[in-house]
């Protein structure tokens, strides 16, 4: 099975921003979701966004007048991020998201780990030491801001399925398979060549991360946290260092 480093790699880097409706769309869509946290300290302040990916909510944090240390897995993702920022204060970092204390420079005025990227580290001790190591990292009023995917309570039988974007050249679906402690994810991906259809297939694992065990452990480090409803049925953490 392969990490989601590799799965993103070989798979949907590709793809990903057709995935998310097309660079113009995610951006609107991230610029909205910015707005809507209302992040202290900005403009100004230095943001760390962790699984930048191409940028859906670094570009909309930087035209807000933020300063953003972008951290993704993904080069081929990191490239579009550079080519989409222009002249904005962006700085693009290919690493592990769980060393991003490694390259800051000052104590960020929040720290991002949007899109369900949190469910991708390897195990729950990972996902510890994280919100730990933002915990320390925030200075006081400082913002930790998730959003995650509620896979504790499984999918059965054809709901499993989950159409995630198509057109008339390409066709992207999902299907779950789940364990006790994780959910196997098959992105199923068919693209229209001039010779005819090609299917191509890969999957990973994504831990099961109930948001009520999640924000015990926020908590148990000192976060104040208030849960919210995020985009596209995803649950939003808005933690603060009191």
């Amino acid at each position: 099975m392969a990490t989601a480093a590799i799965h993103y790699s070989q798979h949907l880097a590709r793809v990903y921003v057709w995935m998310c409706g097309g660079a113009a769309a995610a951006l609107q869509a991230g610029a909205a979701e910015i707005a809507a946290l209302d992040l202290p300290g900005c403009p100004g302040a230095l943001v760390a966004d962790l699984g930048a990916g191409f940028g859906m909510h670094a570009i909309p944090l930087a035209r807000s007048g933020a300063r953003v240390l972008a951290i993704d897995s993904s080069p081929m993702l990191l490239g579009t991020l550079d080519e989409l920022r222009g002249d904005l204060p962006v700085r693009c970092i290919e690493a592990d998201l769980l060393s991003f204390r490694s390259h800051l420079t000052e104590a960020p005025g929040a720290i991002l780990c949007m899109g369900d990227t949190v469910t991708h580290l390897p195990e729950l001790a990972a996902v510890e030491s994280l919100v730990e190591t933002a915990f320390s990292a925030l200075p006081r009023g400082g913002v930790f801001v998730l959003t995650l995917r509620d896979y504790s309570v499984r999918l059965a039988g054809d709901c499993r399925f989950i159409p995630v974007r198509s057109d008339d050249a390409r066709i992207l679906t999902c299907f779950l398979e789940y364990t006790a402690d994780a959910v196997i994810v098959h992105d199923i991906l068919h693209d229209r060549n001039p010779d005819g259809w090609h299917t191509r297939v890969s999957h990973y694992r994504k831990l099961r991360l109930p948001p009520a065990r999640l924000i015990n452990r926020l908590e148990a480090v000192g976060f104040d946290v208030r849960r919210e409803a995020g985009v596209g049925g995803m649950v939003r953490l808005v933690a603060r260092k009191p």
